[in-house]
């Protein structure tokens, strides 16, 4: 398995893991990122700034990591537009199951709530069966 990188992986959860408790011990706030871009419409004035320095920091780190290694070739194999219909389909699902994984999975599981487990438990389990049902089945 050459694409197996366990070390890299467990520093990038500790670094999730410390992202999430800084924002929730220092702001308040729980690092779901499509409550935090879907609440920027309405948000209160002095909440935009925050929303927007986290927003801009996805945007903005993968080209802070390129400044820093060696660039990265993502070969998808399927066509650009299942890739934007995927994309819409978890918006949608971000904004009916009332958050998305990183709010679910890192922030709701680590509180112990319960709606988050269920639907970190739901989420995981469609995953586990699509890749089933792709790559095993017909």
């Amino acid at each position: 398995m050459e694409d197996f990188t366990p070390i890299a992986s467990l520093i990038g959860g500790i670094l999730i893991g410390l992202s999430a408790s800084m924002m929730i011990l220092l702001n308040g706030r729980i690092a779901g990122v499509s409550g935090i871009l879907g609440g920027i419409a309405d948000a209160h004035k002095s909440d935009v700034p925050w929303r927007m320095a986290f927003l801009a920091g996805l945007v903005l780190s993968p080209f802070a990591y390129m400044l820093f290694s060696q660039p990265f070739a993502a070969k998808l194999a399927v066509p650009d537009l299942q890739i934007i219909i995927a994309g819409l389909l978890v918006g949608i699902g971000s904004r009916y199951g009332s958050g998305c994984t990183s709010g679910h999975g890192v922030c709701g599981i680590a509180r112990m709530s319960r709606r988050s487990i269920i639907a970190t438990s739901v989420f995981m389990a469609a995953g586990i069966a699509t890749v089933y049902i792709t790559h095993h089945m017909g």
